[in-house]
């Protein structure tokens, strides 16, 4: 499918099957090896930044001090537990504003949160999904409906929650692929950016998010697309003989008041998005 044939709300579709989720003997022993210690550091997280969450609401309301490491705190070491390197380069945004990423893989939460505290943006609906929905909503996702009529609510909920110093984290392209490609970035979101509430005060850092897949893997061996299920996937992955890495670059925060509209914002973050994945994985 063409990178432009992707319509809004649409998932991106490879033209080749997914490849083939194959585990023998030693690929079910790492699953139970590493699948077990990730179970017991992201729930156990979970149910401490719960805890913690109770005492830290009443005193701080939107603001949250203590979780955000919490959180950072089990998705670095995620990684250790999966043997996936990890990397980063850029300086990180230190205005208020918001992070803006290329979207491959369910990997990218952790990715993205280990490096830097942030919360995410994401579609209504993830609310309510078994699992992933619960681990969302304790780590302060912002949940949008894609409603005209929400509009100047959503622009609220932005304003309060990056007032409140929430670096609120978004994947322009509105849907995950392979990792070999960058899409086209939505410009819907970039709108209340510039609210006159948001406009003045605010930035945006794009980041590029490079996979490098195991040796003697598919290059998108960690491409998390179209209608494929989480579980093979995730099993695929505790299961890898050898793990590749994961590449964050940060590049320079953009300041929303220096472009004219959402069109022109979006076009900017995408070309530094796209450059950086380009020099990070050239095509072979």
């Amino acid at each position: 499918m063409a990178e432009r044939d992707v319509p809004n709300g649409a998932v991106w579709h490879s033209s080749d099957d997914p490849d083939p989720v194959e585990l023998g003997v030693s690929g079910w022993i790492l699953v139970i090896l590493r699948g077990l210690p990730l179970a017991v550091l992201v729930f156990g997280g979970l149910i401490v930044l719960l805890l913690v969450r109770l005492v830290e609401r009443p005193i701080f309301g939107l603001r949250r001090p203590v979780t955000p490491f919490i959180a950072q705190f089990v998705c670095r070491n995620a990684f250790r537990i999966l043997g996936i390197g990890f990397s980063s380069s850029g300086e990180l945004m230190q205005q208020r504003g918001a992070v803006v990423a290329n979207h491959t893989s369910w990997l990218d939460i952790f990715a993205l949160n280990a490096r830097k505290r942030v919360y995410f943006v994401s579609k209504a609906e993830v609310a309510n999904w078994p699992g992933i929905g619960w681990l969302a909503r304790a780590t302060g996702t912002v949940f949008i409906e894609r409603n005209p009529k929400k509009a100047r609510e959503q622009t609220r909920l932005f304003e309060d929650r990056l007032k409140a110093g929430h670096k609120l984290l978004f994947f322009p392209e509105g849907t995950s692929t392979d990792g070999l490609r960058v899409l086209p970035f939505k410009t819907t979101l970039f709108a209340a950016f510039f609210a006159d509430e948001l406009r003045d005060f605010m930035y945006v850092q794009p980041v590029s998010v490079v996979y490098h897949a195991p040796d003697g893997q598919p290059d998108r061996f960690y491409g998390w697309w179209g209608d494929m299920d989480f579980a093979p996937h995730l099993l695929k992955t505790l299961g890898a003989r050898r793990q590749g890495r994961v590449e964050l670059i940060y590049h320079s925060p953009a300041r929303v008041s220096d472009f004219d509209n959402r069109k022109a914002l979006a076009a900017h973050c995408e070309q530094a998005v796209r450059h950086g994945h380009a020099l990070a994985r050239p095509e072979k």
